[in-house]
Protein backbone atom coordinates (compact mmCIF):
# COMPACT_ATOMS: atom_id res chain seq x y z
CA UNK A 1 0.00 0.00 0.00
CA UNK A 2 1.52 3.61 -0.60
CA UNK A 3 1.51 5.90 2.24
CA UNK A 4 0.88 9.30 0.92
CA UNK A 5 2.68 10.97 4.17
CA UNK A 6 5.65 9.36 3.37
CA UNK A 7 6.45 9.94 -0.26
CA UNK A 8 5.73 13.62 1.10
CA UNK A 9 7.85 13.20 3.70
CA UNK A 10 10.81 11.82 1.07
CA UNK A 11 10.04 14.23 -1.84
CA UNK A 12 10.84 16.82 0.70
CA UNK A 13 13.57 15.67 1.92
CA UNK A 14 14.95 15.38 -1.76
CA UNK A 15 14.03 18.73 -2.64
CA UNK A 16 16.34 20.00 0.66
CA UNK A 17 19.29 18.23 -0.57
CA UNK A 18 18.83 19.50 -4.21
CA UNK A 19 18.26 23.29 -3.52
CA UNK A 20 21.39 22.68 -1.10
CA UNK A 21 23.31 21.67 -3.88
CA UNK A 22 23.27 24.91 -6.07
CA UNK A 23 26.30 24.17 -8.27
CA UNK A 24 24.48 21.28 -9.52
CA UNK A 25 21.95 23.13 -11.37
CA UNK A 26 24.15 25.18 -12.97
CA UNK A 27 26.87 22.15 -14.03
CA UNK A 28 23.57 19.55 -15.84
CA UNK A 29 23.27 22.72 -18.11
CA UNK A 30 26.43 22.80 -19.45
CA UNK A 31 27.09 20.49 -21.52
CA UNK A 32 23.43 20.61 -23.32
CA UNK A 33 23.87 24.68 -23.65
CA UNK A 34 27.45 23.42 -25.73
CA UNK A 35 25.57 21.13 -27.84
CA UNK A 36 22.88 23.86 -28.69
CA UNK A 37 25.39 27.37 -28.60
CA UNK A 38 28.47 25.26 -30.27
CA UNK A 39 27.18 22.45 -32.62
CA UNK A 40 24.15 23.94 -33.21
CA UNK A 41 25.68 27.23 -34.44
CA UNK A 42 28.73 25.30 -36.10
CA UNK A 43 26.16 23.32 -38.26
CA UNK A 44 23.74 26.67 -38.58
CA UNK A 45 24.28 26.17 -42.91
CA UNK A 46 23.27 22.27 -42.49
CA UNK A 47 19.91 21.04 -43.58
CA UNK A 48 17.29 21.05 -41.20
CA UNK A 49 14.54 18.21 -41.49
CA UNK A 50 11.95 20.58 -40.79
CA UNK A 51 11.10 23.41 -43.02
CA UNK A 52 11.07 26.94 -41.68
CA UNK A 53 13.48 26.02 -38.70
CA UNK A 54 17.58 26.32 -38.19
CA UNK A 55 19.07 23.16 -37.15
CA UNK A 56 20.17 24.45 -34.07
CA UNK A 57 15.91 24.67 -33.42
CA UNK A 58 15.26 21.81 -34.88
CA UNK A 59 18.21 19.39 -31.74
CA UNK A 60 16.25 21.75 -29.04
CA UNK A 61 14.00 19.06 -28.32
CA UNK A 62 16.30 16.18 -28.04
CA UNK A 63 18.54 18.54 -25.76
CA UNK A 64 16.05 19.39 -23.49
CA UNK A 65 15.53 15.32 -23.45
CA UNK A 66 18.94 15.36 -22.85
CA UNK A 67 18.81 17.36 -19.96
CA UNK A 68 16.07 15.44 -18.14
CA UNK A 69 18.02 11.89 -19.58
CA UNK A 70 21.48 13.23 -17.71
CA UNK A 71 19.84 14.96 -14.87
CA UNK A 72 17.40 11.79 -14.14
CA UNK A 73 19.50 8.82 -14.48
CA UNK A 74 22.31 10.40 -12.50
CA UNK A 75 20.11 10.56 -9.14
CA UNK A 76 21.00 6.94 -8.81
CA UNK A 77 24.13 7.96 -7.21
CA UNK A 78 21.80 9.09 -3.98
CA UNK A 79 20.67 5.98 -3.39
CA UNK A 80 23.72 4.38 -3.26
CA UNK A 81 25.13 7.06 -1.04
CA UNK A 82 21.97 6.29 1.10
CA UNK A 83 23.01 2.87 1.22
CA UNK A 84 26.32 4.28 3.13
CA UNK A 85 24.27 6.55 5.37
CA UNK A 86 21.84 5.80 8.47
CA UNK A 87 18.75 7.33 6.32
CA UNK A 88 18.44 4.55 4.43
CA UNK A 89 18.20 2.07 7.11
CA UNK A 90 15.42 4.30 9.35
CA UNK A 91 13.83 4.27 6.20
CA UNK A 92 13.86 0.45 5.67
CA UNK A 93 13.22 0.25 9.47
CA UNK A 94 10.30 2.11 9.06
CA UNK A 95 6.26 0.57 8.41
CA UNK A 96 6.28 1.83 4.78
CA UNK A 97 6.11 -0.23 1.52
CA UNK A 98 9.29 -0.94 -0.64
CA UNK A 99 6.86 0.53 -3.32
CA UNK A 100 6.09 4.02 -1.26
CA UNK A 101 10.11 4.21 -0.78
CA UNK A 102 10.50 3.70 -4.69
CA UNK A 103 7.91 6.53 -5.73
CA UNK A 104 8.80 8.76 -2.56
CA UNK A 105 12.81 8.58 -4.14
CA UNK A 106 11.40 8.88 -7.88
CA UNK A 107 9.62 11.84 -7.37
CA UNK A 108 12.11 13.48 -5.32
CA UNK A 109 14.44 12.76 -8.40
CA UNK A 110 11.96 14.50 -10.94
CA UNK A 111 12.16 16.98 -9.18
CA UNK A 112 15.85 18.06 -10.08
CA UNK A 113 14.75 17.01 -13.92
CA UNK A 114 11.83 19.55 -13.84
CA UNK A 115 13.87 22.24 -12.55
CA UNK A 116 16.43 21.60 -15.17
CA UNK A 117 14.24 21.54 -18.01
CA UNK A 118 12.67 24.79 -17.13
CA UNK A 119 15.47 26.60 -17.23
CA UNK A 120 16.80 25.16 -20.79
CA UNK A 121 12.84 25.73 -21.76
CA UNK A 122 13.16 29.65 -20.69
CA UNK A 123 16.83 30.02 -22.11
CA UNK A 124 15.70 28.41 -25.15
CA UNK A 125 12.39 30.11 -25.88
CA UNK A 126 14.53 33.62 -25.17
CA UNK A 127 17.39 33.08 -27.39
CA UNK A 128 16.71 29.66 -29.69
CA UNK A 129 12.93 29.06 -30.40
CA UNK A 130 10.29 31.36 -29.78
CA UNK A 131 7.91 29.57 -27.82
CA UNK A 132 4.21 30.92 -26.57
CA UNK A 133 3.33 30.12 -23.03
CA UNK A 134 1.03 26.87 -24.25
CA UNK A 135 4.18 25.24 -25.73
CA UNK A 136 6.44 25.75 -23.01
CA UNK A 137 3.03 24.40 -20.76
CA UNK A 138 3.03 21.48 -22.76
CA UNK A 139 6.54 20.88 -22.93
CA UNK A 140 7.03 21.14 -18.91
CA UNK A 141 4.28 18.51 -18.89
CA UNK A 142 5.65 16.34 -21.15
CA UNK A 143 8.73 16.43 -19.21
CA UNK A 144 6.74 14.93 -15.91
CA UNK A 145 6.19 11.03 -17.51
CA UNK A 146 9.87 11.47 -19.11
CA UNK A 147 11.99 12.41 -15.61
CA UNK A 148 9.66 9.79 -13.65
CA UNK A 149 10.53 6.93 -16.44
CA UNK A 150 14.25 7.57 -16.67
CA UNK A 151 14.31 8.42 -12.86
CA UNK A 152 13.29 4.70 -12.67
CA UNK A 153 16.01 3.72 -14.66
CA UNK A 154 18.36 4.97 -12.63
CA UNK A 155 16.97 4.31 -9.22
CA UNK A 156 16.81 0.60 -10.38
CA UNK A 157 20.65 0.42 -11.39
CA UNK A 158 21.42 2.03 -8.14
CA UNK A 159 19.11 -0.33 -5.84
CA UNK A 160 21.87 -3.07 -7.63
CA UNK A 161 25.09 -1.57 -7.77
CA UNK A 162 27.51 -0.94 -4.23
CA UNK A 163 29.65 1.64 -6.04
CA UNK A 164 29.32 4.93 -7.27
CA UNK A 165 32.59 3.79 -9.17
CA UNK A 166 30.41 0.75 -10.91
CA UNK A 167 27.24 3.22 -10.98
CA UNK A 168 29.32 5.92 -13.32
CA UNK A 169 30.69 2.86 -15.76
CA UNK A 170 26.99 1.36 -15.98
CA UNK A 171 25.58 5.09 -16.63
CA UNK A 172 27.77 6.25 -19.22
CA UNK A 173 27.48 2.60 -21.05
CA UNK A 174 23.57 3.47 -21.32
CA UNK A 175 22.92 7.23 -21.09
CA UNK A 176 25.12 7.63 -24.54
CA UNK A 177 23.80 5.15 -26.38
CA UNK A 178 20.00 6.08 -25.26
CA UNK A 179 20.97 9.85 -26.16
CA UNK A 180 22.13 9.22 -29.74
CA UNK A 181 19.93 6.37 -30.81
CA UNK A 182 16.84 8.94 -29.79
CA UNK A 183 17.26 11.10 -33.09
CA UNK A 184 17.89 14.26 -31.04
CA UNK A 185 20.60 15.33 -33.47
CA UNK A 186 19.05 13.94 -36.42
CA UNK A 187 15.89 12.69 -38.47
CA UNK A 188 15.09 9.23 -37.55
CA UNK A 189 12.97 8.78 -41.02
CA UNK A 190 16.02 9.47 -42.69
CA UNK A 191 18.49 7.02 -40.79
CA UNK A 192 19.92 4.01 -41.54
CA UNK A 193 17.51 0.88 -40.91
CA UNK A 194 19.42 -0.82 -37.81
CA UNK A 195 19.24 2.97 -36.19
CA UNK A 196 15.36 2.87 -37.03
CA UNK A 197 15.19 -0.69 -35.58
CA UNK A 198 17.25 0.02 -32.23
CA UNK A 199 15.61 3.45 -31.87
CA UNK A 200 12.59 1.86 -31.64
CA UNK A 201 13.32 -0.13 -28.42
CA UNK A 202 14.56 3.50 -26.98
CA UNK A 203 12.26 5.23 -24.49
CA UNK A 204 14.00 8.71 -24.88
CA UNK A 205 13.16 8.04 -28.97
CA UNK A 206 9.59 9.23 -27.93
CA UNK A 207 10.55 11.81 -25.94
CA UNK A 208 12.76 13.37 -28.27
CA UNK A 209 9.64 13.00 -31.03
CA UNK A 210 6.79 13.76 -28.38
CA UNK A 211 9.02 17.34 -27.41
CA UNK A 212 9.68 17.98 -31.22
CA UNK A 213 5.76 17.41 -31.88
CA UNK A 214 5.67 19.79 -29.73
CA UNK A 215 7.60 22.85 -30.30
CA UNK A 216 7.94 21.96 -33.89
CA UNK A 217 4.88 20.41 -34.88
CA UNK A 218 6.37 18.06 -36.78
CA UNK A 219 7.91 14.35 -35.07
CA UNK A 220 8.53 10.60 -36.54
CA UNK A 221 5.35 9.36 -34.93
CA UNK A 222 1.76 9.69 -33.79
CA UNK A 223 1.53 11.82 -30.65
CA UNK A 224 -0.29 8.91 -29.64
CA UNK A 225 2.36 6.31 -30.61
CA UNK A 226 4.54 8.52 -28.49
CA UNK A 227 2.21 8.74 -24.82
CA UNK A 228 1.35 4.92 -25.46
CA UNK A 229 5.39 4.08 -25.89
CA UNK A 230 5.92 6.56 -22.79
CA UNK A 231 3.05 5.34 -20.52
CA UNK A 232 4.45 1.86 -21.11
CA UNK A 233 8.05 2.88 -19.87
CA UNK A 234 7.07 4.09 -17.01
CA UNK A 235 5.13 1.42 -16.19
CA UNK A 236 8.11 -1.46 -16.52
CA UNK A 237 10.51 1.07 -15.08
CA UNK A 238 7.71 0.88 -12.07
CA UNK A 239 7.79 -2.90 -11.66
CA UNK A 240 11.38 -3.21 -12.43
CA UNK A 241 12.38 -0.74 -9.85
CA UNK A 242 9.37 -1.75 -6.79
CA UNK A 243 11.11 -4.86 -7.44
CA UNK A 244 15.00 -4.16 -7.07
CA UNK A 245 13.75 -2.12 -4.11
CA UNK A 246 12.12 -5.12 -2.62
CA UNK A 247 15.25 -6.80 -2.12
CA UNK A 248 17.38 -3.37 -1.14
CA UNK A 249 19.71 -3.18 1.98
CA UNK A 250 21.33 -1.27 3.86
CA UNK A 251 25.77 -1.39 3.23
CA UNK A 252 28.49 0.13 4.42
Amino acid sequence: MININAIYALLLREAKIFFREKERIVSILISPLLFLFVMGKGMAQGHSPVLGYTYQQFIFPGIMAMVILFTSITYGLYIIWDKRLDFLKEVLAAPISRATLFVGKALGGMLGAIIETLLLLLIGAAFILPLNAFQIALSLAAAFPVSYMITNIGLTIGAKMKSMEGFGLVMSFLTWPLFFFSGALFDLRTAAPYIKIISLFDPVTYSVDLMRGIMLGQGAFPVWADLAAIAFFCLATTALGVAAFGTLQQEK
